[in-house]
């Protein structure tokens, strides 16, 4: 076998591969004599078929297995061989005259074929310990979790029906059809819907209107869906209801106590407060850990500068590419109402893309040289969560994940990210800085990777546009 290397041009390697007419008849003779221990031709007794009869009767499709175990394996042996690791499958270029091709499958030909790819660039891991970050710690407090605990027994309030009009806190249980120029439009109808006056539940203006009615009233409401509602064809629109209230009911008296915990299904009061106390804590814990984290990333975006893998941000592109555009057409808006062109976000996400392959190497080499690995117990139970939002489809679910190794890859990449998060923290400078938790929540304009509009939204309910950063989606480890 001879191999030359055609192209040495930053990343990118071509490889010449000559396999010799004569080295592939060797390997199909090897073939056509263990088979002939094996074969079972009628005429023949076992074992003494002869070899020309195997070749003009197997010749083409053992030549075939032949070339295939060469395209397979000689790839694995040239990179092992150059010390090279390449950034995806490399690509295999073979001659496409069918003429040829005969030739080489009768042993008449040399195999001729070249294998193009991309190297992993080196990366000389740098000492972490002068990195510095801040951390954003809140305190939460009686107040909050008092409020918090309202909100949630308040489900648990029985409402009374009353004479006399509805005020801000009652319960109306409405009939209503919604039009879009006169026309009833889909999703814009509903019976004996349950309303509490001032709970925020439909879309601005909606409640507000219902204020005043009583029990028997028909009533027809103006309302504007916000610009950036979920469903497209309801977005900026103008829309009347037709509304029939037919009951108004006051809300009883807000107990907090350990019946009232017992509806939730938690045992009593005080436990009910430790569970909302430690989910608030959660939930700003998980908000300071993508600060922080997003802080290291910045910083190693700004140490290792380096060419990446123009295949993998490729790849990397038209992911992101793709949800954008699926999420504009979701919300039914365009890049002119994002307040930029098609041309000038595709430049901003490739720079994303681009941030994320690099990104991903370098955590990727940071946990390897720490000998950061993945359990089998972590990886399965990161599929167990995966299984657990299909309920009903999770032999469907197994069986998707056992089929297909990059689903595997793309379990494992989030949980060693975090494993490699968790070892810089270990290294670098942390500052702990006490803050409101109005700043700790603030978006942070500069760290957003551009805007992900609402997803599709139950067209009475109110929606929002959620922003998305390049930590939403985990780097590639």
């Amino acid at each position: 076998m001879q191999v030359t290397e055609t192209l040495n041009e930053g990343l990118k390697r071509e490889i010449k591969v000559v396999v010799p007419a004569k080295d592939l008849e060797a390997k199909l003779s090897e073939r056509l004599e263990s088979a002939r221990g094996k074969a079972r031709i009628n005429g023949f007794r076992p074992g003494k078929v002869p070899v020309s009869h195997l070749r003009k009767t197997y010749g083409k499709s053992f030549m075939a297995e032949v070339v295939n175990e060469i395209l397979s394996d000689t790839p694995r042996s040239i990179l092992s061989g150059r010390n090279e690791k390449s950034a995806t499958q490399p690509e295999i270029v073979m001659t496409e005259d069918e003429k040829e091709a005969e030739k080489v499958l009768d042993g008449k030909a040399d195999f001729v074929f070249s294998m193009n790819y991309e190297v992993l660039p080196k990366i000389e891991i740098q000492d972490a310990s002068g990195i510095a970050v801040t951390r954003e710690i809140v305190d939460v407090s009686d107040e909050e979790v008092d409020e918090q605990v309202k909100r949630v027994a308040a489900s648990t309030r029985s409402f009374e029906a009353k004479e006399g009009k509805a005020e801000d806190g009652d319960r109306v249980t409405i009939d209503y059809l919604g039009k879009l120029d006169g026309e009833p439009f889909e999703g814009g109808t509903d019976t004996d819907a349950p309303l509490v006056l001032g709970s925020g539940q439909f879309i601005p203006g909606f409640e507000e209107q219902l204020i005043g009615t009583k029990a028997g009233d028909e009533k027809q409401i103006t309302v504007t869906f916000p610009a950036e509602y979920g469903a497209a064809h309801l977005a900026g629109k103008e829309a009347t209801f037709d509304i029939t209230v037919k009951e108004v009911a006051k809300p009883g008296e807000l107990e907090l106590n350990d019946e009232t915990a017992k509806k939730l299904g938690i045992e009593t009061m005080d436990r009910l407060r430790q569970l909302i106390r430690e989910q608030i804590e959660s939930q700003y814990g998980s908000v300071t850990r993508q600060k922080v984290k997003r802080q290291i990333l910045d910083v190693l975006d700004g140490q290792y500068q380096f060419e990446a893998p123009q295949k993998l941000v490729d790849a990397e592109f038209n992911n992101i590419w793709a949800q954008i555009n699926n999420d504009l057409q979701e919300a039914g808006r365009t890049f002119e109402d994002e307040e930029t062109t098609e041309e000038a976000a595709r430049e901003e996400y490739r720079k994303l893309a681009e941030r994320r392959v690099r990104l991903g190497l370098v955590l990727s080499e940071i946990g390897e040289k720490a000998g950061l690995e993945v359990t089998e117990e972590e990886l399965q139970r990161a599929l167990y969560d995966q299984v657990r939002r299909y309920p009903g489809q999770e032999q469907q679910i197994y069986e998707f994940f056992r089929r297909t190794p990059d689903a595997v890859a793309n379990l494992r990449a989030p949980i060693f990210e975090e494993k490699v998060v968790d070892h810089l923290l270990t290294s670098i400078q942390v500052t702990d800085k006490k803050v409101t938790k109005e700043e700790l929540m603030a978006d942070d304009e500069a760290d957003e990777a551009g805007t992900k509009p609402a997803k599709k939204a139950a067209p009475k309910k109110k929606a929002a546009a959620k922003k998305k950063t390049d930590e939403d989606k985990s780097e590639e480890a």
